[in-house]
């Protein structure tokens, strides 16, 4: 089976499948290593660890599609991958989906924020009219070559105009031919419980964003509640920002670092990660 079937099996059985973000190839190898299912390319993820700027329209379509076919050539699990807006109107929308379909992604999510865009979990985003939305949704349907590359689409609406407006427009989202709905930054814990019923045609991403604005709920309920897709989007991002600092502290204070475990990963470990022994075969198999 494809990564493009897998990933559209996984989310139509609504079981709350844990998708971790990666920002880069490594990250990604680490996701796939642990077990996960699919990978979540993360816009937030590579413009924090890629340019050390926030969530706010500083990456480009290059910079995702660069990730993106990176990651493709280091793992076999299906890729959703951020587009933001899709870096313009309906047209760059639909030059978008073509570049990252080719790119390898298997699901495009795309938002209904105002350009320049911001963090769904940060204040003083704004959304284009439904409309507009609808037209940049349609143009990704038609731009997709193979029709199993999944659109995903989000709306950011609840900050601005509310909870029942938010769903009007993911169900709207979803008759334009969306097939996976993402209500991004819900509040309370009812909206959580609510939204599978609300819009029961699509499956449904949720975002658990650590310290963000919405309430976390494991993903065995949210797998109760019929959730598709249980995102972290950058789980390993912040795990790996901590890390960084332990261990750098440590340097900084003793002057030195030994191979500790609850420290650094061990240099063997680094090495299995990325495959050298396969790489160390595949020289000598050429020589």
């Amino acid at each position: 089976m494809s990564t493009r079937k897998t990933l559209k099996a996984l989310a139509e059985a609504r079981r709350g499948v844990l998708v971790p973000g990666a920002f880069n190839a490594l990250s990604a190898k680490v996701i796939e290593d642990l077990g996960f299912e699919a990978i979540y390319v993360t816009g937030a993820g590579v413009t924090n660890m890629w340019f050390g700027l926030p969530d706010q329209a500083f990456m480009g379509l290059a910079d995702i599609a660069d990730h993106t076919a990176r990651i493709r050539d280091a793992v076999e699990l299906p890729l959703i991958v951020d587009a933001d807006t899709g870096f313009g109107n309906a047209l760059n929308t639909y030059h978008a989906v073509r570049t990252l379909e080719r790119a390898g992604a298997d699901c495009i999510q795309l938002e209904d924020q105002v350009s320049p865009k911001r963090c769904g979990h940060f204040n003083g985003k704004e959304v284009i009219s439904t409309e507009e939305m609808l037209g940049k949704i349609k143009a990704a349907v038609d731009a997709r070559r193979d029709p199993d590359t999944l659109i995903l689409a989000r709306t950011d609406a609840c900050a601005t105009q509310g909870f029942e407006a938010a769903v009007e427009r993911a169900q709207r989202f979803g008759e334009a031919g969306a097939d996976i709905l993402f209500v991004e930054a819900v509040t309370t814990a009812e909206e959580i419980r609510a939204l599978p019923r609300r819009l029961a045609d699509r499956p449904q991403l949720m975002n658990m964003v650590i310290g963000g604005k919405t309430p976390i709920f494991s993903a065995d309920e949210l797998a109760g509640l019929g959730y598709g897709i249980v995102l972290y989007a950058n789980a390993a991002l912040q795990g790996a920002v901590a890390g960084m600092q332990k261990a750098l502290t440590v340097l900084r204070e003793t002057q030195r670092i030994d191979e500790d475990p609850t420290l650094v990963a061990p240099f063997a470990e680094r090495q299995r990660l990325v495959r050298k022994h396969e790489w160390d075969a595949l020289e000598q198999k050429y020589r």
